[in-house]
């Protein structure tokens, strides 16, 4: 039974040039999250440029986080094997080439793929980042320092989209995905200088197969999910998903084999672990499911440009960093459990903003409103979310609380994207086909098979049609945007109805303040880590 007595926290410990490290490591994230985020303001842009559907746009934006959700548990297992310093310079070495691939793309296709490429480069180095925090601090300096990673790295995402903005005003956007490159060179330099390398790491086997596993485990869940929204594709999406149930399946029971695991499960059953990590998965992918259908609808239905659809993210960037603070306080005094739980609450009511705010003529205090409430509320739940991870596991096995902790964000992002991006197309071609339907007959006369199938493929592809028929174009057009708002709709009542789900199960399962502290002591005396 857990006591009432307050339980005291462990003491704190930094590195040398604690500042200095701790800047490396964010600067490090915030390139891998600059990549994840920045494909989102150009997506109408890339619509209409290479001919790309809706479904084809969600593949492209869930690309970079498909690639990165795929393989980090691996690379986390392999960085706390071989290096973890080794392992985020080759991820931030790798990631500037592929950048240079996705700005030079003549294809959806080959655009997809070198975001994958991205994403794989992100995987090697963003969940070492925090690993890296983990094994060199301790205690509430741990806290703070998760804050700061936690909250610069998201706000370095979200105004990623700000830079992109500006740059898509006078540039293409092929340009967009090089914004990151400068960052790249500058943490390539600061962690090959200030970095510590080998502290903490572990001689134990790495699991390989259950490496490649989960690889194909995650990455056919997420395509999956990417198929249903594609015309005449459910057959292969219920083929991705069923191949998916069947690694899940062999991955969870090759860890429940393997002498030296992957994903231990003996750590990932602790409630603190398993409910941060289901908690981060809903939370992150909420923000990149909000800012994904966002960007688009701020460009398509309310007419921004790229520079103002990026300025107006920017709120929610300041929102996260200026919460983060306030969030490692609130775990020091009230536990993770509420911190998670004032995130939940706080992020619901953007969605609710959205949902009841947003439409043809949404003012754009309104607006601001919405991702102040969206950046606010993953501030307050980030660090718990990530916190919670990695105190519920040796320092010597942080790769995997590391990589869970990366699978918050890019396996709730794909997740997220996925699903609101299918359920914002199938939204929109729906009521593109209600308006259709519901037109005099004799507009009904003038729209063939091939035009009825063009306006339900993509906005992109009615604004393209509207074009080619001044006639109509105003018609068109405002059937357009209003479709796409009732499927944006759809998409912000899934973001309510997950939240709601996350809330229920952080409040009945995660432990209240002083029971989680006793579990982390109780976790830290198990482990023979020594410092």
């Amino acid at each position: 039974m857990a006591s009432s007595a307050t339980v005291a926290l462990p003491p704190s410990i930094s590195p040398k040039k604690a500042g200095l490290v701790l800047t490396a490591l964010i600067l490090g994230a915030g390139v891998a999250n600059m990549n994840l985020a920045v494909a989102n303001v150009g997506l109408p842009d890339i619509g209409r440029d290479l001919g790309a559907s809706q479904a084809g746009l969600n593949v492209v934006a869930v690309g970079f986080s498909l690639g990165l959700a795929a393989t980090v548990l691996y690379l986390g297992a392999l960085g706390d094997r071989y290096g973890r310093k080794l392992m985020l310079l080759a991820g931030l070495i790798i990631g500037v080439p592929a950048a240079f691939m996705s700005a030079l793309s003549p294809s959806v296709e080959m655009l997809a793929l070198s975001r994958l490429i991205g994403g794989f480069a992100a995987g090697m180095a963003y969940p070492t980042t925090l690993a890296l925090i983990t094994a060199l601090w301790s205690g509430p300096a741990r806290t703070r320092a998760i804050a700061l990673w936690s909250a610069i790295g998201a706000a370095m995402s979200a105004s990623s989209t700000l830079l992109a903005g500006a740059v898509l005003m006078v540039l293409p956007w092929g340009y967009s995905f090089l914004i990151a490159v400068p960052f790249a060179v500058v943490a390539i330099f600061l962690v090959w200088r200030l970095v510590p390398a080998h502290v903490n790491e572990t001689t134990d086997k790495v699991d390989h197969l259950g490496g490649v596993l989960s690889a194909l485990f995650i990455g056919t869940l997420v395509m999956g999910i990417n198929y249903i929204a594609l015309d005449g594709q459910l057959d292969i999406a219920v083929a991705t998903l069923g191949a998916s149930v069947v690694f899940g399946f062999l991955f969870f029971w090759r860890q429940k084999r393997a002498s030296e695991p992957l994903f231990d499960l003996k750590y990932a059953v602790r409630p603190p672990f398993w409910v941060a990590a289901v908690s981060g998965i809903i939370v992150f992918g909420s923000l990149m499911g909000a800012m994904f259908v966002g960007q688009q609808f701020l460009q398509n239905v309310l007419g921004y440009n790229t520079l103002q659809a990026g300025l107006a993210i920017i709120p929610s960037a300041l929102a996260m960093v200026i919460v983060a603070p306030f969030s490692s306080r609130m775990i020091e005094n009230y536990g993770s459990r509420i911190t998670l739980l004032v995130g939940f609450v706080v992020c619901m009511a953007g969605f609710l903003t959205m949902l009841f705010g947003w439409n043809i003529h949404t003012p754009l205090a309104i607006v601001i409103i919405s991702y102040v409430l969206i950046g606010a509320g993953v501030g307050f739940a980030g660090t718990p979310a990530s916190h919670a991870l990695t105190d519920s596991v040796p320092v010597t096995k942080v790769g995997m609380a590391s990589g869970t902790g990366d699978l918050q964000r890019d396996l709730g992002g794909s997740i997220m994207q996925s699903l609101l991006g299918a359920i914002l197309g199938a939204g929109y071609a729906a009521a593109i086909a209600k308006s259709i339907s519901e037109a005099p007959a004799a507009t009904q006369a003038e729209i063939t098979t091939s035009i009825g199938a063009t306006l339900k493929k993509s906005f992109g592809s009615a604004a393209d049609l509207a074009s080619k028929y001044p006639d109509y174009s105003q018609a068109i057009m405002d059937a357009a945007k209003q479709s796409f708002l009732d499927g944006a709709n759809w998409a912000y009542a899934s973001g309510i109805f997950v939240m709601l789900i996350g809330m229920i199960i952080t409040f009945f399962f995660f432990p209240k303040k002083n029971r989680e502290r006793e579990l982390y002591a109780e976790y830290a005396k198990q482990s023979s880590t020594v410092h």
